[in-house]
């Protein structure tokens, strides 16, 4: 006999997202690029990386109405942070188009800015220009990843470079191997071509029915897993995958657990308790982790508010 689990409360679930935010809005100055950062493309193409997940994580709560008047405005001061200062208006974007044509960096972080309505004209029409090469569908990359490109393309309403069910069907997830496989980096994968698929949760039902079925027989085992394993910022992103599903768990049990791991301050440690240390160095190793919490947050609280709305 299956034992269904009782789904967590509202507050619970809202409260790790505002903790995080609250952290997050604080320690804003620490996204900042340096001159070094700046100096050469691939160190500013991994410090892009954590603005490029701040955005969408604001963007997932203004999306999905679940922020209270204090977070709303948190969240809008963050985008509008990153977008003025940490980003120059999409001047830094455009510069690293320039000296990196054929990265798909600018594009995949400049996307989530375009949906919400910045602009910037001539890194638009530079991204045209590797587009329209066959290097573009040949660049070898990762099977999610691959993903994360065109789902890109779709949120700046561009011309597919692939076709989206081939490109899922060559995912680890998409060919529903043996769960038991899943390891680390299996798990951070699956989890990213979920993400990429549903466009950061926004649509669960673009989740093939199979692979909803597959996901929701065996997402429950995984997350038993990582959390015993106290790995709270991979637990983090599975949590969210359950929210992105047709009918999510919303697990009582297991955000408990997951609250608990949460610090005072609102930051979430990737795995067992807080590290210690200089804060910018801390802030390297918890942000990631934290991002997960205010993004799992937004997507658990709006789909327990929906089911309750509807019950």
């Amino acid at each position: 006999m299956t034992v269904t689990a009782a789904p967590a409360p509202p507050a619970l679930l809202h409260g790790v997202g505002d903790r995080a935010l609250t952290w997050l809005d604080k320690h804003r100055d620490f996204f900042r690029l340096t001159d070094e950062d700046r100096a050469t493309g691939g160190a500013l193409i991994e410090r892009l990386k954590p603005i490029g997940e701040l955005a969408i994580n604001m963007q997932v709560l203004f999306r999905e109405g679940v922020a209270g008047s204090r977070q709303h405005a948190r969240a809008g001061q963050l985008l509008d942070f990153a977008w003025r200062e940490l980003l120059d208006g999409g001047n830094v974007l455009a510069a690293l188009q320039h000296e990196e044509p054929l990265s798909p960096v600018p594009l995949e972080i400049y996307a989530t800015f375009h949906e919400l309505d910045h602009r910037h004209p001539a890194l638009e029409a530079a991204l045209e220009i590797p587009r329209r090469t066959a290097t573009w569908t040949a660049l070898e990359m990762v099977p999610n990843r691959r993903l994360g490109v065109l789902n890109a393309e779709r949120k700046m309403k561009l011309a597919p470079s692939d076709d989206f069910d081939r490109a899922l069907a060559a995912t680890w997830l998409g060919r529903m191997p043996e769960p038991w496989t899943v390891q680390y980096h299996i798990a951070y994968d699956l989890t990213h071509t979920v993400f990429h698929l549903t466009n950061w949760g926004e649509a669960p039902d673009r989740i093939p029915p199979a692979l909803a079925d597959y996901l929701a027989r065996y997402l429950p085992a995984w997350m038993e897993d990582w959390a015993d394993l106290e790995h709270w910022d991979l637990l983090g992103e599975l949590l969210v995958v359950d929210a992105c599903l047709p009918r999510p768990t919303l697990d009582g049990e297991m955000w408990e657990r997951y609250a608990a791991a949460q610090s005072d301050s609102g930051a979430m440690p990737i795995q067992r308790g807080m590290p210690a240390g200089d804060p910018e160095d801390v802030f390297d190793l918890v942000h990631h982790p934290t991002l997960v919490a205010a993004f799992a947050s937004a997507m658990a609280t709006s789909r327990s508010l929906s089911a309750d709305t509807a019950g």
